[in-house]
């Protein structure tokens, strides 16, 4: 779950972190408001899940009431990656005297939190990983121990020559991994992390992602899920208990197991093909989860062909089946079907397909295959 840039601040203040005062707006009217209590130049800045919010002129100084309004007015309803801006944060300008990034996430080559850190702030540290790789330092934590002063030492001591200003970074590194630990995250980022004309240290961005299987234990957390910034489709997978992914291919995919799933998207790749999606039904799906995997599919209008591969274990096949009629006869599907249905009650299955005029294949090489060729007629 990602959540926004100012709901990241409220968690980052309550770990100590030195985060700049800021309020959000939702009107023009509300921005200009807020933009005069504060006095001052203030900054104006989108609040959408999504990068690159500055490039897409999603970020702007305001130097008075009037122009934090006007900007206001030009960002909210702005289209950022495919996503509408309903609100944006009004906060304060900063004299930054440098720019640093600071980041921690749970790295599965070393199955630990692990941060990375550099100089190089203000821009994507995937870039700067790509041209400067040297400027990254790279820790590995063990969540036994947690962070060590040391540690956070080590750290900031690559961002900073004044041994002042390392030590209030050091401390921030430190509360960024409390309020990574506490808020059940699988990455926390800071970029920038500035540095004043005075050595002050202060986190001006903030950027949060809450791993799915920690919120059951946060509700506080979860509360601030935000389902309209969410694509529709996923949202009604989640709440439909599918696993769903969208991808930018035509072979609409829907298949019980990760494992399978990743294997029918590698054959349709192998047969010339493009996925349009990751869905993975679970092992013991129903009709309706069946309804509902169909209904994601079809809002996708690149989709050009469904394909179903089924592998019945505890999944049973009938109930696939009996899903597949029961959503054709609710969704006016337009594209075509292909099958595949093998395992538990795999009879049963192909006899509900037959009499509903459907066919099934045995072999996934031959329902991969004709999928791709109908996506390309």
């Amino acid at each position: 779950m990602n959540i926004h840039e100012y709901q990241a601040k409220e968690r980052f203040r309550a770990a100590g972190i030195p985060v700049p005062p800021g309020e959000v707006a939702r009107t023009p009217d509300e921005a200009e408001s807020i933009a005069r209590g504060f006095g001052g130049t203030v900054v104006v800045k989108a609040q959408v899940h999504s990068g690159g919010r500055g490039k897409a002129g999603g970020v702007k100084l305001a130097k008075t009431p009037e122009e934090a309004r006007e900007h206001a007015a030009r960002i909210l309803g702005m289209q950022i990656k495919g996503l509408t801006v309903e609100r944006v944060l009004v906060t304060p300008a900063e004299d930054i005297t440098s720019e640093a990034y600071v980041g921690v996430l749970v790295d599965r080559k070393s199955q630990a939190p692990t941060f990375m850190v550099s100089a190089e702030g203000g821009v994507d540290i995937e870039e700067v990983a790509a041209t400067h790789p040297e400027a990254i330092r790279r820790l590995a934590v063990d969540p036994r121990y947690g962070l060590l002063p040391h540690q956070a030492l080590w750290l900031a001591n690559s961002l900073y020559d004044d041994p002042a200003v390392m030590k209030r970074a050091a401390k921030a590194i430190g509360q960024l991994y409390r309020a990574f630990v506490d808020s059940g995250a699988s990455m926390a980022e800071i970029n920038p992390l500035i540095t004043t004309a005075d050595g002050e240290v202060k986190a001006i961005d903030a950027k949060m992602s809450i791993d799915d299987n920690e919120l059951f234990r946060r509700p506080e957390v979860a509360a601030m899920r935000d389902t309209s910034a969410e694509p529709p489709s996923e949202t009604k997978a989640r709440e439909a208990s599918l696993s769903y992914v969208k991808l930018d291919g035509s072979v609409g995919c829907c298949v019980n197991g990760a494992g399978l799933a990743m294997a029918t998207m590698d054959l349709v790749k192998f047969y010339g093909g493009e996925p349009a999606n990751f869905l993975d039904i679970g092992g013991s799906s129903n009709p309706e989860k069946v309804v509902a995997a169909l209904e994601i599919i079809t809002s996708d209008p690149n989709v050009k062909v469904i394909l179903f591969n089924i592998f019945g274990g505890i999944t049973r096949c009938d109930d696939v089946a009996n899903g597949i009629v029961e959503a054709t006869r609710r969704i006016d599907i337009k594209v075509p079907i292909v099958i595949r249905l093998t395992g538990t009650n795999e009879e049963q299955a192909l006899e509900i397909l037959e009499r509903a005029g459907f066919s099934a294949f045995t072999s996934m090489d031959e329902v991969v295959e004709k999928a791709v060729a109908l996506s390309k007629a």
